[in-house]
């Protein structure tokens, strides 16, 4: 579900919100505020939350111990959220597997859906391929972190593999065909579209954090590429709790991601970018985005800002696809939570985590553990969260946001 559409904002007085009401980084102090908004009560507000945010939850066994709760969530009705979730038990030689990832897509929504879609599959394959291998032995964990990176990689690849298959010769062949040849073999829309599914994928990306837990919920390995977060969320005493960040951001404000790529590109001063699944152009030579992409739509968008960047593409790629694999129980969260949540994150987790800890069986089982953490990082009170439900705005005032808390 994209937006706000199904809801009416005819309920609730009409109050104002300032700049410094809405939180994250998405809005500027030009944007003419104050703005009104609808000041919804709380049972509307949890509701219409709740209607906004695409819930999903799953129970991993029949108590209900085991279980994830996923939302995706961006309030302006007039744009489509471009995060993704998944949440999927995978069954290998009688055995149940879990994978719940999130995703930020970027640029637009065509290669994330595809990622969200097509991971889960991946990691299945390659993952019932190892278990046979070892037949009825335990497989390592390390091989198992092995495993995940090499799908990972694959999966990624084979992005533009699809694409420089369609020219027998790759690469090399394209400066032997004509502009009007390459169309000819991408515009294959009247005859199902698949060539032209294909490359369009190479024109857009996304972040991914995948998370792996063991059938006996003893191992969690978590897979990281760009600036999605992991958090480890543990009871160190009665009502005591330990937030950990799991993971490490791949983009600019990381100085360790930075020196990677500039160790990688010696001599190219201009190389840094995040880390990304997609993103073809900043993963192939020049020619691949002049020859293939420029001709995916011929003459119908403005080449100038992708010529800024590939006069500097020497030595591709510049964007990893190799994730950061780390190994307990956790939350994924695409950068607009990190976003919304500022430096209280810890305080927001922490205060979810004793909420939680001191709810009813049957109030977890009704309320998602998802949307209560989105609800606390956006004010814990149906004020707070009535102003970034209901600001009268054209533009998006929120990054999109995309949570999966799983219990271990």
């Amino acid at each position: 579900m994209d937006g706000m559409s199904q809801c009416s904002w005819d309920a609730g007085p009409t109050s104002s919100a300032s700049f410094g009401d809405i939180p994250g980084n998405l809005c500027s102090p030009t944007d003419d505020w104050p703005r009104p908004f609808r000041n919804l009560n709380h049972d509307d507000a949890w509701d219409h939350l709740a209607a906004a945010s695409n819930l999903h939850s799953v129970k991993f066994d029949p108590t209900g111990r085991w279980r994830a709760d996923a939302l995706n969530f961006q309030p302006c009705t007039k744009t489509s959220s471009q995060d993704r979730y998944a949440v999927q038990q995978i069954h290998i030689q009688g055995r149940v597997w879990t994978l719940s990832a999130v995703f930020d897509g970027h640029l637009g929504s065509h290669t994330v859906e595809h990622v969200a879609h097509h991971m889960p599959i991946i990691v299945r394959e390659h993952l019932e391929l190892i278990t046979q291998k070892h037949g009825d032995r335990v497989v390592p964990p390390p091989l198992i972190a092995d495993m995940f990176a090499m799908a990972i990689r694959a999966f990624d690849d084979a992005i533009a593999n699809d694409v420089l298959e369609l020219f027998p010769g790759g690469l090399s062949s394209l400066s032997r065909l004509s502009d009007l040849q390459i169309q000819e073999v991408l515009d294959d829309q009247l005859s199902g579209g698949q060539n032209y599914t294909k490359a369009r994928l190479c024109l857009y990306g996304t972040t991914a954090l995948v998370a792996l837990v063991d059938p006996d919920h003893q191992n969690l390995w978590l897979a990281n590429l760009g600036d999605c977060q992991g958090l480890m969320v543990s009871e160190t005493d009665q009502k005591a709790w330990n937030v950990e960040v799991l993971t490490r951001s791949h983009n600019g404000e990381n100085p360790l991601e930075v020196q990677r790529v500039i160790n990688e590109h010696p001599g190219e001063p201009e190389c840094i970018l995040d880390g990304r699944l997609g993103d073809t152009p900043f993963k192939q030579p020049p020619e691949f985005t002049r020859r293939i992409l420029y001709n995916l739509y011929p003459g119908q968008h403005d080449t100038s800002p992708w010529e800024e960047f590939l006069m500097r593409n020497h030595t591709p790629p510049y964007i990893s696809s190799t994730p950061e694999l780390l190994a307990d129980t956790f939350i994924l969260c695409s950068d607009g939570f990190t976003d919304i949540c500022g430096t209280n994150q810890h305080v927001i987790v922490d205060r979810w985590a004793r909420a939680a800890a001191c709810s009813s069986s049957r109030e977890l089982d009704e309320k998602s553990l998802a949307l209560r953490l989105l609800w606390q990082a956006l004010g814990n009170d149906p004020t707070s969260v009535s102003r970034v439900l209901t600001l009268n705005m054209d533009s998006p005032w929120l990054d999109d946001v995309s949570i999966v808390v799983q219990c271990l």
